[in-house]
Parts: C-alpha cells; sequence; structure tokens
C-alpha cells in the first residue's frame, strides 16, 4: 500500500509563496502519474496540478496556470508544488495524489495523502 505525506503548508500573506512536498512510501511511485487537487472549506475538491510519471507533460488547472509549478524527483519519491501569487481563493487543504494516467478528476487517482491546509489571509 503507498502512502503519501504532504508538508510545506502553513499561513501566507497574498502575493506570498510557498512550496509543498509529498513523500511517497514507496519509490514504485515514479511509474505513476502524482498530482495536487485542493478542498476548499465548504467547497468541492479541485484538480490543481498533475505531472507524467517522466515529468514530460504537465497539466494545470487555469485558476493556477502561471502561477504554480509542478515538479517531481522520482529518485526521492517526491513530488513538488511550487506556489508563488498567492491569493485569498488559494486557502484550502491540498491533496497529494499518485495514479496510473495524468487525469483531471478525482475517480483517476488511486492514492491520496491526507492534506496539509494552506490558508492565504489578504
Amino acid at each position: 500500500q503507498v502512502q503519501l505525506v504532504e508538508s510545506g503548508g502553513g499561513l501566507v500573506q497574498a502575493g506570498g509563496s510557498l512550496r509543498l512536498s509529498c513523500a511517497a512510501s514507496t519509490l514504485t511511485i515514479s511509474k505513476n502519474a502524482m498530482g495536487w487537487f485542493r478542498q476548499p472549506l465548504g467547497k468541492e475538491r479541485e484538480f490543481v496540478a498533475a505531472m507524467t510519471w517522466s515529468g514530460l507533460r504537465a497539466e494545470y488547472a487555469d485558476s493556477v496556470k502561471g502561477r504554480f509549478t509542478i515538479s517531481r524527483d522520482n529518485a526521492k519519491g517526491t513530488v513538488y508544488l511550487q506556489m508563488h501569487s498567492l491569493n485569498p481563493e488559494d486557502t484550502a487543504v491540498y491533496y497529494c495524489v499518485a495514479g496510473s494516467n495524468i487525469a483531471r478528476f478525482i475517480s483517476g487517482y488511486e492514492y491520496w495523502g491526507q492534506g496539509t491546509q494552506v490558508t492565504v489571509s489578504s
């Protein structure tokens, strides 16, 4: 069973930056697409970004394109989400995901982390 553990969340002022990390319990995750979803309080979980196992292709939600960058280090079994120009609408619990293929929908991912809170103050 693969476990994903997120870190790097916290409180930041609008316009600031944060970097989320997600470490997998096994390096076999390097053969999986990995990504991030987020869920604002009281709202539905939504796709943020994802990357193929090779790292050659990434997809982003329109709301974060140009501000967030996903990357991965397969040797460490880790995926990152660098977030810049944060605004209060980015406040959410951010979840790391892994699955067979890159996808923008929840059911596309078999493995989920517990989530890390990101709060952006105005």
